[in-house]
């Protein structure tokens, strides 16, 4: 059960990147603070 949750996880944080990447950032700074709410998104869903 948790090695599928960990794949769930994992899953979500590839998807939540290649949007990022396609909405596209001017900045690494910019770059960064969609990681962190994609990550933040992820952690969410999680609990």
């Amino acid at each position: 059960m948790i090695q599928l949750l960990k794949r769930i996880v994992v899953l979500l944080f590839i998807s939540a990147l290649v949007t990022v990447a396609g909405m596209g950032c001017n900045t690494a700074h910019g770059f960064g603070k969609d990681v962190s709410n994609a990550g933040e998104g992820i952690q969410n869903g999680t609990k």
